[in-house]
């Protein structure tokens, strides 16, 4: 499974990609790069603009420049690998092309996309294409992105576009209501990492959204002559208590399983190394199943805690053309989600969501150097290592991005991400008396005056009146205890916060 094709299409017709816009196409509409279907060539079809091909294909160009079209991928995610597929352009395929991308959320224009501001990197350069083949380009670029450009050069016609990747996703969208969901969808990033066999067809049919269409949208595995069974190892979009279990066999009629069996494991990791360490729980014993129907699984599950990874078992052989993994997403589960997001967003955006919770720029500056985190233990230890390398005038910084207590303000500006988090973090101020409200006001003053930066609290939790006894006691320190004091404050602060972001 490590052939990148074997990686979700993330650009794929069926899951919401289109092409939003060519700079030509006379001779073939932009709207086929994305077909599903596998191209044709119909020898004596023609239009009357020409010869009727089943691609993308521009004019001959007679002048300086280059073709290009863009694309709105249907999931969000990391590209690992392009292919170019030029099958039946022989005497009229570009000679190159290159592949841009760039992360813009919402629904953008065509023209939002097009200025001067949108940042567009390249991800695959300039290359060389071969005709009536497909070109294979691994990608190596660890971006979110969420629209490509493909350009060719300088002209000429592509029959597909497909744009293999991993999907990352911002959760903040998708778990708003709370409740379950499909845990192992493509939409959701489940995706397979391992299969005993799929020569009729390729295991991720199993997650796609809708229904079959027909017997070649599902998972079909020879017929088995030896002993054993068939089985395909998935990791879930994100991790999650398992609560119910669809395998739907339709379209299977003389070559459905004879039974299924599923086995669930929870690892910080996504290779197989890391699952062959963790046992494997049986969640839904080995369990009959039956011709073109849905089968669904509640009362025969066992509780075996959150998981990261499910292991489909069918006995001995056969298709299945849709499995659901419906759960409620767990809290780590929804923190190493995040941490894929994060780790995925350009500089910029990383470095705002960093800044959020620490304004400190030598502790900002370690952990965009350390990107991407395997996991959510090294992401934490890296935020406490470098808190350890800070110097007083890297707190001093920090302080200034928070506003005084029973203040919106900070002396540094503040995203609205970072003003909503202090005005969570003071709630109990804004339901103070005026008296208290009043004396927070003059013992924050003097405060300022004794040791010359904000008075610094993990306000979570606490009411106002024991904030303003905390400010009064802490008045009485030497300068040298009291930076210490404020310095751990900073970090309770800095750790609830990295948990808020990776919980979003």
């Amino acid at each position: 499974m490590n052939d990148f094709t074997q990686l979700v299409d993330l650009a794929s017709e069926r899951l919401g990609g289109a092409v939003l816009a060519a700079n030509d196409e006379f001779f073939a509409p932009k709207e086929n790069l994305l077909k599903p279907a596998k191209p044709i060539f119909i020898e004596d079809k023609y239009t009357d603009r020409g010869k009727w091909m089943d691609g993308w294909e521009t004019r001959r160009r007679r002048t300086p420049g280059h073709d290009w079209c863009i694309i709105r991928l249907g999931l969000p995610g990391v590209v690992r690998g392009v292919v170019v597929d030029a099958s039946y352009f022989r005497g009229n395929f570009p000679s190159h092309c290159s592949i841009e991308a760039c992360a813009v959320e919402g629904s953008p224009s065509v023209d939002e996309l097009t200025a001067a501001d949108v940042r567009w990197t390249e991800v695959l350069p300039k290359s060389e294409l071969r005709g009536d083949t497909h070109n294979l380009f691994a990608i190596d670029h660890q971006r979110r992105f969420t629209h490509l450009r493909l350009n060719i050069f300088p002209d000429g016609g592509v029959a597909r576009l497909r744009m293999h990747g991993e999907v990352v996703l911002d959760w903040k969208q998708i778990l708003t209501t709370g409740g379950a969901i499909d845990l192992a969808a493509v939409g959701h990033g489940g995706r397979p990492l391992a299969c005993s066999d799929m020569f009729f067809s390729a295991p991720q049919n199993l997650l796609m959204p809708c229904a079959a269409a027909n017997m070649g949208d599902g998972w079909e595995t020879k017929r088995r002559r030896g002993p054993g069974h068939d089985w395909v190892v998935l990791q879930l979009g994100i991790a999650g208590t398992i609560h119910r279990i669809e395998v739907d066999t339709a379209h299977f009629k003389g070559n459905y399983p004879e039974s299924c069996s599923l086995e669930a494991c929870d690892v910080e990791g996504e290779s197989l190394e890391s699952q062959a360490s963790s046992p494997w729980k049986e969640i839904l014993p080995r369990s009959p199943l039956g011709p073109d129907r849905l089968h669904i699984f509640e009362k025969a599950l066992a509780a075996a805690g959150p998981a990261t990874h499910v292991r489909f078992n069918i006995f001995p052989d056969g298709g299945v053309s849709r499995l659901r993994i419906i759960g409620t997403p767990s809290r780590e589960g929804r923190q190493r989600a995040s941490l894929r997001w994060l780790n995925s967003l350009d500089g910029e955006a990383a470095q705002t969501a960093l800044v959020n919770c620490c304004g400190a720029t030598r502790w900002v500056r370690g952990m965009l150097d350390a990107l991407p985190f395997a996991g959510l233990s090294q992401f934490f230890q890296k935020a406490e290592q470098l808190f350890s390398e800070l110097r007083q005038e890297d707190w001093l910084e920090a302080f200034r991005h928070h506003p005084r207590i029973g203040e919106k303000k900070a002396a540094e500006a503040q995203s609205a991400q970072a003003q909503s988090w202090s005005k969570q973090e003071q709630s109990s101020v804004k339901v103070s008396t005026v008296e208290t409200q009043t004396a927070l006001i003059e013992a924050n003053r003097a405060y300022e005056a004794r040791f010359g930066y904000i008075f610094l609290v993990c306000a979570t939790g606490k009411s106002s009146d024991e904030m303003l006894a905390l400010l009064r006691e802490r008045l009485q320190n030497d300068a040298e205890k009291e930076l210490r004091i404020a310095t751990e404050e900073q970090q309770k602060i800095t750790r609830l916060r990295l948990e808020k972001l990776l919980e979003r």
